[in-house]
């Protein structure tokens, strides 16, 4: 059977499908997988007890690509596991290095529960390249009792940060006052936050086009698509094994999954049922979206995209306080050659004129029906054995 053919049967099945996702296909998150998200219990080493919140940190793909070194009393060694990259959506893993920042500083707020000053030193081995990372650490954090250290309130929103991708509450808008919050949050770093509202429709407008469009252009990028397969696991059985991930429990994913109908490693025809349905879906959700956020900063090393996932991180903690749910949106801020057009329009759109400036998160914001967390592999699956 020709292939564009057969996703399209398979495109027929699942609408159908659908209709009886109800009578047991749509499966539960297993229990295992977000036994994280309940938080850490008593450790007899505060390191760990301080990892229990640090894994909870957002990550692109939710790769978790943190690999942690405890062997050095009373210190935490951060590396990069280079076996968990997007090489073909992030390159020059920029966002790997956002995810990084912001487990450091749920790292620095846990610290700070037990009494204890994360003196956190970036790249003490040296700085990686702009294109590559590498073995050496990302951080050396000592701990250090310190009587005089406040607590950081955006602690208590850990355990509930979100990140919502369902449609939001396109007539509810975002209070003055919780736009200031997030704000708020991230100062004194050196970076740049803005948003646009229901205030400016014409504004407002081109960021959802732009987000599409940039959504159809990674769809139909076949070797994006397949990294993005990759990481995909299907069904309860799959994400209680891997618990990372891209977790799919709909029945109708499930259903194409068990009758083999999904192959995950042929990417499908711009026209197939797979790619046109989702590119509906994420139009849809976007039309939803009374809200965009974003952080831009005045130059790109390694150091300023720690401190940006940092900062972001931050602003989610503090949209949850409010009840504002975020969806970052990377695809318009990735380096890859099909995203020329759309890198360069997001600059255009937010009016970056200096050759260093860099967008460095882009998202949706607003009001949605809560959901439940993602998968998280645990501590021990993220500690460096002897």
């Amino acid at each position: 059977m020709d292939r564009r053919k057969f996703i399209r049967v398979v495109g027929g099945v699942s609408i159908a499908a659908a209709t009886i996702s109800s009578a047991g296909c749509a499966q539960r998150m297993p229990a295992s997988a977000i036994a994280s998200w309940r938080g850490p219990g008593h450790e007899a080493d505060v390191r760990r007890w301080i990892l229990g919140y640090a894994i909870l940190a957002p990550h692109s793909h939710n790769l978790q690509s943190w690999l942690v070194d405890l062997r050095t009393p009373d210190e935490i060694l951060l590396r990069c596991d280079t076996s968990r990259l997007l090489p073909e959506a992030d390159p020059f893993s920029r966002q790997i290095m956002i995810s990084h920042g912001a487990f450091l500083e749920l790292l620095d707020m846990a610290s700070r529960e037990c009494g204890l000053r994360a003196d956190i030193s970036l790249f003490p081995e040296g700085q990686f390249t702009a294109v590559d990372i590498d073995q050496r650490p990302v951080a050396r954090i000592r701990l250090v009792a310190d009587s005089t250290l406040v607590r950081e309130p955006l602690f208590t929103q850990i355990l509930k940060r979100r990140t919502n991708r369902e449609s939001y509450e396109l007539t509810r808008p975002i209070a003055p006052d919780t736009w200031l919050a997030m704000a708020d949050s991230v100062k004194p770093n050196l970076l740049q936050f803005g948003h646009v509202g229901p205030d400016q429709p014409g504004l407002l407008q081109q960021h959802r086009k732009l987000a599409a469009e940039a959504w159809r252009i990674e769809l139909t990028t076949a070797r994006v698509v397949l990294e993005t397969y990759s990481v995909l696991r299907i069904g309860a059985a799959e994400v209680e094994l891997h618990r990372d991930g891209m977790a799919l429990l709909d029945g109708v994913p499930v259903l194409m999954s068990t009758l083999g109908m999904f192959n995950r490693h042929i990417s499908p025809a711009a026209d197939d049922y797979a790619v046109t349905s989702q590119i509906r879906d994420f139009n849809s959700r976007l039309a939803s979206t009374p809200a965009f956020l974003w952080l831009i900063t005045p130059d790109n090393d390694r150091q300023t995209q720690i401190n940006a996932g940092r900062a972001f991180v931050r602003i989610q903690l503090a949209a949850s306080a409010a009840g504002v749910s975020l969806q970052p949106l990377s695809q318009a801020l990735q380096e890859y050659s099909e995203q020329a057009q759309s890198y360069a329009e997001i600059r255009r759109l937010l009016e970056l004129s200096q050759p260093g400036q860099t967008v460095q998160m882009w998202a949706r914001a607003g009001f949605a029906p809560a959901i439940g967390p993602a998968p998280r592999r645990g501590v021990d699956a993220q500690l460096v054995r002897a």
